[in-house]
């Protein structure tokens, strides 16, 4: 997954005025106590980060 399809996710999910200010503002402890954002700024690959994200907003199986 590239980031501009994680990004494409996040605002299908989220909406895209939101999606920015949720991966930036809400941190997940499967991600080792980062947000979305700082993951990505850290490496951590789109698709690791999409599963957390997918996880904490308990999206259905069909957004896997």
């Amino acid at each position: 997954m590239r980031h501009t399809e994680f990004w494409s996710r996040m605002d299908d999910a989220l909406g895209s005025a939101y999606a920015p200010s949720w991966a930036r503002q809400h941190v997940m402890s499967a991600l080792g106590g980062r947000t979305a954002q700082e993951a990505l700024d850290a490496g951590v690959p789109p698709k690791e980060v999409w599963a957390a994200v997918w996880q904490a907003l308990g999206l259905p199986e069909t957004d896997r």
